[in-house]
């Protein structure tokens, strides 16, 4: 693994060269380097200068030699991205599945899983593993769901690993929807020049992935970073965790709109989501932010104090972590030019001010699937970069349940 990933990240390198870097004898590179041949893992393309003697041959890590499939799961969409092993996407499907109940959800994800792996145009590829971003309380390695507060309370205890491993016949690597975000960003978006950074997941739910010192923090039971369930308001609306006041149960999306159906009967009937509302009988999420680029619209308000109550979060996780970065994302950070003021403003009011003036504010450029993207750099991690036994469990799993 670790000849491997000098390959990957250099441009061409010769055996010569990886001796030298690994500390390795000049045969075991060489008995290293046939392995990954016959993988097809690496590729010779050429010679290189001579020093002397015999000019060397060149290699390159060829990352058309697996693929990857990622998993964004939401309560009602399922996003697959097929991706090479550096991450380049070849494919996406967006799928409307209802994954509040598992009994019914798994199963038409493992059908939609079975017919991109068995298609005409990808019967012939070599599938290394899958990864799963998933929103809830996991326990990330054993790959079982303890519960998930917004997809519903059948999802307790679910093993959901080993239901997947058994029909797929694959490694399969789960993560929660912020941590596999918050390694996107880090591997591929605007944090690749952090050590420390925070992702905030606005969406559903409300989540972060905390990175520090190159590592993802799981907290002892793998669950750090629920920061939409921190305390926000005495006696405030009942969140489905069970307590009241919670982040999330403030300004998650259910929360807007259900404040927002509350409220529109009562505001201006020139404001453009009351428009909507009184045309549709309803709104939706979507018409929120459309209608929040309006300055001093009901939209923009409700995202103003959305922003204030983000703001005082994100605030103690400045004082607690102390990140070089925060990236905002989720579906709400497809419009969160419009509140990041007050998020930049509550920082700086509430958090140690030698703190709050080192770390940066960003938006996540990623955009709204920045976990699907992550679950397949969770895979890639996981494959070529921790633990060479996956690749050896795979390979078994392979001669004992060969895919067709």
């Amino acid at each position: 693994m670790t000849v491997l990933n000098i390959i990957k990240e250099n441009e061409l390198v010769s055996r010569q060269q990886l001796a030298q870097l690994t500390g390795l004898t000049p045969p075991a590179i060489t008995g290293i380097i046939r392995e990954l041949l016959e993988m097809g893992f690496v590729m010779e393309v050429g010679l290189g200068t001579s020093q002397g003697g015999r000019k060397p041959m060149k290699l390159k890590f060829n990352a058309k030699a697996g693929y990857v499939i990622g998993v964004e799961i939401t309560s009602h969409e399922t996003v697959l991205v097929i991706a090479d092993l550096e991450n380049a996407p070849i494919h996406s499907i967006t799928l409307d599945l209802n994954m509040t109940e598992p009994d019914i959800g798994i199963p038409q994800l493992i059908e939609a899983l079975g017919q991109v792996l068995y298609s005409e145009e990808n019967r012939n590829k070599n599938f290394l593993g899958i990864g799963i971003a998933f929103p809830g309380l996991l326990s990330a390695r054993e790959g079982i769901v303890k519960r998930s507060i917004n997809l519903g309370p059948n999802w307790r205890q679910f093993p959901l690993k080993e239901t997947l491993k058994n029909e797929m016949k694959l490694p399969i690597f789960i993560e929660s929807n912020a941590k596999s975000s918050a390694l996107a960003e880090w591997w591929f978006g605007g944090g690749i020049n952090f050590r420390n950074l925070v992702y905030v997941n606005l969406g559903e739910g409300i989540s972060a992935g905390v990175i520090s010192a190159d590592r993802v923090i799981q907290g002892a039971q793998g669950h750090a970073g629920e920061i939409g369930h921190s305390f926000m308001m005495e006696n405030g609306p009942l969140c489905n965790c069970g307590n009241r006041g919670c982040l999330e149960a403030i300004c998650g999306i259910p929360a807007l709109l259900r404040k927002a159906n509350d409220e529109l009967a009562m505001i201006n009937p020139q404001d453009p989501l009351k428009i909507v509302w009184e045309q549709n009988g309803k709104i939706g999420i979507e018409d929120i932010l459309k209608s929040a680029k309006s300055e001093g619209s009901y939209s923009w308000e409700l995202l103003q104090q959305v922003g204030k109550y983000v703001g005082l979060a994100i605030a103690n996780v400045v004082n607690m972590y102390n990140p070089e970065a925060i990236f905002i994302g989720g579906k709400l950070g497809a419009v969160a030019e419009t509140f990041i003021n007050p998020i930049k403003d509550m920082v700086n009011n509430h958090s140690f001010p030698e703190v709050a003036k080192s770390v940066q504010i960003k938006i996540s450029d990623l955009g709204v699937h920045s976990g699907v993207i992550g679950s397949c750099a969770l895979a890639l991690r996981e494959l070529l970069h921790y633990d060479s036994t996956v690749l050896e469990d795979y390979q078994l799993m392979l001669k004992e349940n060969p895919r067709k």
